[in-house]
């Protein structure tokens, strides 16, 4: 699923607030793409096994049981500014 490209930039100091505590969203980056998992159960009170929401997961998905192909059940809802780019 193509991400748009209008999507809105937040920080890494925004994503962490959608850890599942500090505000109603949960949220989650990979590879640059900010996605809403607040409705997955896998997910609840923003935790997902030994990963936790609010950051950007994509060095962690080498071990993960999955390909990031999973990610396209989830809505994009932003980009992740990247200093420099």
């Amino acid at each position: 699923m193509p991400v748009p490209d209008n999507l809105p930039i937040y920080t890494k100091s925004q994503l962490a607030l959608r850890n599942g505590q500090d505000k109603p969203e949960i949220w989650v980056a990979l590879k640059g793409v900010i996605y809403d998992v607040t409705d997955s159960r896998l997910w609840r009170n923003g935790k997902h096994y030994e990963h936790w929401a609010g950051q950007d997961l994509t060095d962690e998905l080498k071990d993960a049981p999955h390909t990031d192909a999973v990610f396209g059940k989830f809505t994009a809802v932003g980009r992740l500014f990247v200093h420099g780019s």
